[in-house]
This record gives structure tokens, C-alpha cells and sequence, in this order.
């Protein structure tokens, strides 16, 4: 799917249906025939435009024939049944000094936030303070979804206080799993945004002084931000895992507890039950007096175990 946007002399951007110097083109998991339509008519590389349709490209920075190619990751949140699955996909920004085009393999609320017009100054044709604009957008969700994370993290540590299941370890785990994802992913965007700024084709404007430092700020905090939460929950599972392991050695300990004292009579029943002779074998109250004898064993056992604290 393509969409294009263009800023113009009123500066409205609108969606138009065609490709002009100074618009901006989005692409939506594009096939091989818009990808071709898109190069014919700005001149970008295919390769390029075909970059951010391999979800494990990591974040990078390339430039070829005056043509730039800005890979970056963007956070994207998924549910799954009732479950929020946090993860990354690449969102490719090629540009030159006519057009702008970005790829991503499907829709996103970074993007998407363009389109409905929540960002402020935002033009088509200022090309630097766009991509500024973009890497702002994905600081603020990354953090966005570091909170949401962290509310889930303790939502589920509440529920493993009263269950201690198995299944709240595994939902932390796959929390855990999302905030290395998210740590990765801001580290490598943060080294691609350092090699953007220093490029002499990326034009910065007086008024964009104060965008790029929100923007390194808002990055570094999301850094900081998804490696203290990776590192609570991290230790957060291992002791989890320890009282759920100390808990099932206390089970064991009662379980064998209560085998030893019901191992007992089953003593006594096999000596008094071999066909031997035996003690009060014809006095009326053996079983009387056998079972009370039995039942003060157990008793001593049982006191001698409450002392050993395996209760």
C-alpha cells in the first residue's frame, strides 16, 4: 500500500495520488510492482526501498549517489488472545533532496501519528526536522511502552504472590524478552542517529536546535529507562523462582514427613502378620492394645519430626 502527503504553499500537508518533489511517500509491506513504481519515480535504489522488508535488519545507516538510507527500529505492540506481545520491526527513511519514503512491514503508531496530524510543524518539504520529528515519535512510544510493560510486570508479580504458578514466570519471561528486544533496539538507533546528525546532506536549521536535543534526550532516557526495568524484572524472576523452589522443598518436606510416620504401622502390621507365632496371639485385646502401641510410636515420631522442624 502507498500513501503520499505533500505540504503545500498554504502549508496543509494533504494526501495526493501523486509522486512531486517535496512529498512524502509511505509504504506499507510493499509488493515488488510498487516497489518498482516508487524507483521509477524518485530514482531510489530498490534495494534501498526493499531494506525494512527483512523483519532481523538491525538499525544502520547507509549512503550511496546521494541518497541516504536510514534504517531504525520501531517499538509495536501486538495482542495476542488477551495478551500484549511487545516487540520491534525496522522502519526504513530514504531520502535525497527531492523525496522522502519510508517503508515499513506494516502500519504503526509512529507513522501513523503523521497521517492523522498530531504533530505539530510538521512538513513535507523540511526533510531534516521530518526525520528529527520521526526519531521523536519513536522515543516517546518506546517509553510509552516501557510503562505499559512495567504496569504489567507488576500486575503479574501481584498475581505470583497468590499463585506462584508457572505460567506467571513464563509471562514475565516473555516481558523480559520484549525489554531486551527494546534495549537492543534503542542502542543501535542511538548509534545510527549519532552518524545521521553528522552527515553534511541532512540540513540543520536554528529552529531544529531544540528538536535534536529532545530528541538525544528522549533516547538516552528510553536507553536508561528499558535497562532498569530489564534488570528489576530480571532479578524479580530469580526470586520468584527461588521462593517457588524453596516452596516445593518445604512440600517435600512434609510429604516425607508423613511417609515416615505412616511407615509405622505398616511396620508393625508386617511383624505382627507373619505366620509365626507371635506375642498375644490368643489374648481377646491384641488389636486393641497392637493399634494403641502403633498410635503412640507414630506420636513420638511425630514429636521427634516437629523438633527436627521437617513440619
Amino acid at each position: 500500500m502507498i500513501t503520499i502527503l505533500k505540504t503545500n504553499l498554504d502549508n496543509q500537508t494533504v494526501e495526493t495520488d501523486k509522486i512531486e518533489r517535496g512529498c512524502w511517500v509511505h509504504m506499507i509491506n510493499p509488493d515488488l510492482d510498487e516497489i518498482e513504481q516508487v524507483s521509477d519515480s524518485t530514482g531510489f535504489d530498490r534495494d534501498f526501498l526493499k531494506a525494512a522488508l527483512d523483519k532481523e535488519e538491525s538499525s544502520r545507516l547507509e549512503v550511496e549517489d546521494e541518497q541516504i538510507l536510514a534504517l531504525l527500529d520501531i517499538p509495536i505492540m501486538d495482542v495476542v488472545k488477551t495478551t500484549a506481545i511487545y516487540s520491534t520491526i525496522p522502519l526504513g527513511i530514504i531520502l535525497n533532496d527531492d523525496y522522502i519514503v519510508t517503508v515499513s512491514l506494516q502500519e504503526n503508531n509512529i507513522t501513523n501519528d503523521f497521517f492523522e496530524q498530531k504533530i505539530k510543524t510538521f512538513y513535507t518539504y523540511k526533510k531534516s526536522r521530518f526525520i528529527l520529528q520521526i526519531l521523536l515519535r519513536i522515543d516517546k512510544y518506546y517509553l510509552s511502552f516501557l510503562k505499559q510493560i512495567d504496569k504489567a510486570s507488576k500486575i503479574i508479580e501481584t498475581r505470583l504472590h497468590k499463585s506462584l504458578r508457572n505460567q506467571e514466570l513464563f509471562d514475565m519471561m516473555e516481558l523480559e524478552k520484549s525489554l531486551v528486544y527494546f534495549s537492543t533496539s534503542l542502542k543501535a538507533n542511538q548509534i545510527t542517529l549519532e552518524k545521521m546528525l553528522k552527515l553534511k546532506m541532512m540540513k540543520k536549521y536554528p529552529e531544529d536546535e531544540d528538536l535534536l536535543e529532545d530528541v538525544i534526550i528522549e533516547n538516552r532516557q528510553a536507553i536508561e529507562m528499558a535497562n532498569i526495568h530489564r534488570d528489576i524484572l530480571s532479578a524479580t524472576m530469580d526470586a520468584f523462582a527461588s521462593i517457588i523452589s524453596n516452596n516445593l522443598n518445604v512440600v517435600m518436606k512434609i510429604l516425607t514427613s508423613i511417609t515416615i510416620v505412616m511407615a509405622v504401622p505398616t511396620i508393625v502390621a508386617s511383624f505382627f502378620g507373619m505366620n509365626v507365632p507371635v506375642p498375644w496371639g490368643d489374648f481377646p485385646f491384641a488389636f486393641i492394645g497392637i493399634a494403641v502401641i502403633t498410635l503412640v510410636i507414630c506420636a513420638i515420631v511425630l514429636i521427634i519430626l516437629v523438633k527436627k522442624r521437617m513440619f
